[in-house]
């Protein structure tokens, strides 16, 4: 046969096997590009077939062919009487040779060009959104479908978690490889820790289109929120937000000042909640120790412990995988009118559905449109009747709510992970803005609220129309306990705005 006179030692099932291989891989690695070419299509699963098993399937098919070859001479080898013919000879008069030898040049043009072709675009793919959060879409589920809904939604994940530089890209695939036996065979934990253990500092990462050196005076901010009674009552706070400080004003230091000095702290937890310790380095060298009063560590205990110079993320700590309250999504939700405002009880209903516990995402997804629905039915009736279209585009809404910031599979939920900017939910400021973090000579990290922001205006049920306003005021008088308590003592139970609302809706 002329194919067998071709092949010679490949002519065995083992380079058989490697060759039907290879050339199958070839046609599906084409075949997948062009296809990806054509529709811009891009899937996890699409893409680790294309890059990374069929190129796998090729050089294994390759190396298949003269492994057979060789086993098939060897074999010869042991039994004298076999003819084992001598090496070729490269001589390009001979056709069958001439041939052989173009073949193989083309050949392995080709295989250069398809494997390069694929390692190019297989690295491309594993720095894409797609392989971070979609490729392991149970344990990153979470994760990705906030990225996905944040600010830093057009920012790939390689650029914040990898960065520049091969040093670090190194680091991640080592560590993505763990990571991939964990997933293989579910290791991981049911909840991803935070803070990331051995995190690129932001100074290498957010520091790149952030500038410190372009921090402005100030920021105008309207937080729109709603109250949880029957008229969901719009709530108006018109603030300045001092990120850069007030100039010629006792606080002109600003919100950023942190990252212009040199400022390292102590937390005993992992995830940074208490801070007994604080050092500033002064712009004269010196250095000023703060130490909380109430939990005061001992000289030893500062030596001992492991020191963080404080960055981006100690306050900005969830820049880009933002989970949060269901009441502030009903708040904007009702600001960007996608809900009815004037369905009674619509905010307070929603949000205690969406936050009881439940297995599953169906079951959470099945309750929202069962017993919002029934609620109106029961106590509106009227308005059940006039409003169908509004009651049924408000549960799509809040189930798209829950979509987005519970995820059972994980135990994930909207207050899993701390965010410390702000101090509604969590502490935040008030870990060392307490008040209650002292100098030896009496110095306090104060609590003044002005230090970060100014309040230009606040409408609320509570407060007259045209009343102007210096300070916050509070939906409901608590006295004293508005300077002395923090405000994630009362809200960081619940994702509503219990103080200020009618405590229960018409049941």
């Amino acid at each position: 046969m002329a194919l067998k006179k071709y092949a010679g030692y490949a002519w065995n099932l083992i380079s058989l096997v490697g060759m039907i291989l290879a050339v199958t891989a070839t046609g599906l690695i084409i075949g997948f590009l062009s296809y990806e070419g054509i529709t811009g299509v891009e899937k996890p699963y699409l893409g680790l077939m294309t890059y990374f098993l069929f190129p796998g399937m090729l050089i294994v098919g390759l190396i298949l062919v003269p492994l057979g070859a060789y086993l098939v001479r060897e074999k010869r080898r042991k039994h004298p009487e076999a003819q084992i013919n001598p090496f070729p000879k490269v001589d390009f008069n001979e056709p069958h040779k001439r041939h052989m030898f173009l073949f193989f040049v083309v050949a392995s043009i080709g295989f250069v060009l398809i494997v390069s072709v694929a390692s190019l675009k297989g690295y491309e793919f594993t720095e894409s959104t797609t392989f971070c959060g979609e490729l392991c879409h149970v344990v990153m589920e979470p994760e990705h479908v906030a990225w996905s809904n944040s600010p830093h939604a057009k920012v790939k994940c390689v650029e914040c978690h990898v960065g520049p530089g091969a040093a670090w890209y190194v680091k991640a695939k080592i560590s993505g490889m763990r990571q991939l036996y964990a997933v293989l065979f579910k290791t991981y934990p049911e909840t991803i820790g935070t803070p990331i253990d051995n995190l690129r500092p932001a100074r290498d990462t957010c520091e790149h289109c952030h500038w410190p050196e372009k921090f402005y005076a100030g920021r105008q901010k309207v937080f729109y929120h709603y109250a949880p009674n029957e008229e969901n009552s719009p709530r108006e706070i018109n603030m300045l937000i001092n990120i850069g400080g007030t100039p010629k004003s006792e606080h002109a230091k600003g919100i950023h000042w942190h990252i212009g000095q040199e400022v390292t702290y102590i937390a005993t937890d992992k995830q940074r909640m208490n801070i007994p310790y604080i050092a500033v380095k002064e712009k004269d060298g010196r250095i000023t120790e703060y130490m909380d009063t109430e939990k005061p560590l001992s000289k030893d205990e500062v030596a001992k412990s492991q020191k963080r110079v404080m960055d981006c993320l100690d306050c900005h700590n969830r820049p880009a995988h933002i989970y949060r309250a269901p009441g502030i999504e009903m708040d904007e939700a009702f600001a960007a009118r996608r809900i009815d405002s004037s369905l009674p009880y619509l905010k307070k209903v929603a949000v205690e559905i969406v936050t009881r516990p439940y297995a599953k995402k169906e079951e959470a997804k099945a309750t929202i449109a069962k017993e919002l629905p029934e609620y109106y039915a029961k106590n509106y009736p009227a308005i059940a009747k006039s409003k169908q279209k509004e009651i049924e585009h408000a549960v799509v809404v809040v189930q798209d709510i829950y979509n987005r910031n519970f995820f059972p599979s994980m135990k994930v939920s909207w207050n899993t992970y701390p965010n410390h900017i702000g101090h509604f939910y969590t502490p935040g400021c008030f870990r060392c803005h307490d008040g209650k973090h002292k100098t030896a000579a009496g110095k306090v990290i104060s609590k003044d609220c002005n230090m970060c922001h100014t309040v230009l205006s606040q409408k609320q049920e509570n407060i007259p129309a045209g009343t102007q306003v210096k300070e916050f005021v509070h939906p409901v008088d608590i006295g004293d306990e508005l300077f002395k308590a923090n405000c994630s003592d009362c809200h960081a139970a619940g994702g509503e705005d219990v103080p200020g609302g009618e405590q229960h809706a018409k049941h």
